[in-house]
């Protein structure tokens, strides 16, 4: 009977791996705005604003403190968006929808 010893792999790896074959590793790499909102976007909007999901179709969700912003913030989605797609890596945002915190 023969053994075959395997090194184990880095978790990393093993996790790649997987993203890959389920054919997601695109939609974790455009959902890497997220956390990355409050240097992309600047700290007086992050201060204002909450990334809260990615939509199928590459839509990010965000939540806004008030109806005034909101508005700003709409005027504002193309630069926004320039900003949150320069990393041209990963898919684009292609929206955003604002919605009220409440």
């Amino acid at each position: 009977m023969s053994e075959h010893k395997r090194s184990p792999s880095k978790l990393g790896d093993v996790v790649a791996s997987v993203l890959k074959h389920a054919g997601l590793t695109d939609r974790v790499a455009q959902a890497a705005v997220i956390p990355e909102w409050p240097a992309l976007v600047g700290a007086q909007i992050a201060g204002v604003t909450e990334p809260l999901l990615l939509q199928q179709d590459g839509t990010l969700v965000v939540m806004v403190k008030t109806h005034a912003w909101m508005q700003e913030l709409t005027l504002l989605e193309p630069q926004l968006l320039t900003r949150l797609n320069a990393d041209t890596s990963r898919p684009p945002i292609v929206k955003l929808r604002w919605m009220l915190r409440r």
